[in-house]
């Protein structure tokens, strides 16, 4: 009597456990599933910098075919993006504003601190109206110079395309003292950024289909057997990962090199989606049908300098 019960209730707790779903499954499903993965060249194992998408940078490499070389520094704290004054004060400024504009700046709001301003202060003339047209001139010159210089900053940033923040190509870190890869800078069209972000699309699309094959098409072999890996962990819990409704909402340069025959861009997105898993009966059991998650990552992508299609080498995730 004992065993029938004791088999009646293991039957029972395997109904409940292959309706609930598996035991043990990713809360990030996606594709990457929150990881760090891939290769970046010489690069793998130095962090790019930080922009103003990824402030905090990125996080090292979890797993990747690229050895790391001796002596090979890893990543070390990065200091966050400043925003605010302090960031503009610290801006390459135009020499119009730190030359004349300043010293007329600085001597307007000096005398009118201490009383003799442009016109002689209060004890002119003009007395308090006179005080009062210095401090409106003064307004005005500095809303014109903000307006001036600040809108030059900003046509020569446009020209991304579609969310994204055009970036400069750094130069080649340092690996153990030594130029990394003897690389050069890379500049990125207009294109590539729309390159770059069809494939986030592609990718989440294809992943959502279990399509390798097209995956094969949008990443280098190294990512596609990774998310060949995943897809198969999923199944073999009784799960499904679903994404649907992607959409980018900024992105930005964080680095873009050539090196060996190859051209490499790390760029970091963000974007949002419906994340959920489900088990084999279709119940959700993580993430929502409704409300969608957003993300931040840096992705890596490579092609050869000759020509060709940009394929997606590297996920990694951001530091808080």
């Amino acid at each position: 009597m004992k065993k029938r019960t004791l088999s009646s209730a293991l039957a029972a707790l395997m109904t409940v456990s292959l309706l609930s779903g598996p035991l043990a499954y990713h809360a990030d499903a996606r594709p990457g599933q929150g990881g760090s993965m891939g290769s970046r060249g010489s690069r793998t194992w130095s962090a790019p910098p930080p922009t103003r998408t990824t402030p905090y940078g990125a996080a090292p490499m979890d797993r990747s075919i690229t050895p790391r070389t001796p002596g090979q520094r890893g990543y070390g704290a990065q200091a966050p993006y400043q925003q605010g004054m302090f960031n503009q004060a610290m801006r390459p400024r135009h020499p119009f504003l730190t030359g004349f504009a300043g010293g007329m700046l600085g001597a307007g709001l000096f005398g009118l601190l201490s009383g003799h301003g442009f016109f002689g202060g209060v004890h002119s003339f003009f007395g308090l109206i006179g005080l009062m047209l210095q401090i409106a001139l003064v307004v005005w010159i500095i809303m014109w110079l903000v307006r001036r210089f600040s809108g030059n900053r900003t046509a020569s940033s446009a020209g991304g395309g579609l969310g994204f923040t055009p970036g400069t190509s750094s130069p080649p870190p340092s690996a153990g003292g030594t130029p990394a890869a003897r690389s050069g800078t890379l500049p990125i069209t207009t294109s590539d950024y729309q390159a770059f972000q069809q494939t986030l699309l592609d990718i989440q699309t294809a992943w959502n289909q279990q399509n390798i094959p097209a995956m094969q098409q949008m990443a280098t072999p190294e990512m596609v057997s990774y998310f060949n890996q995943q897809l198969a962990t999923l199944a073999a819990q009784g799960a499904r990962n679903v994404v649907s409704d992607v959409h980018f909402i900024q992105g930005d340069l964080a680095e873009a090199w050539q090196e060996g025959g190859m051209d490499y861009a790390t760029v970091a997105m963000r974007y949002s989606l419906i994340d959920l898993t489900t088990n084999a009966t279709g119940q959700v059991i993580e993430g929502s049908s409704t409300e969608p998650v957003t993300i931040t990552e840096l992705w890596t992508f490579t092609r050869p300098s000759r020509g060709g299609r940009w394929l997606l080498s590297g996920i990694q995730q951001t530091r808080s």
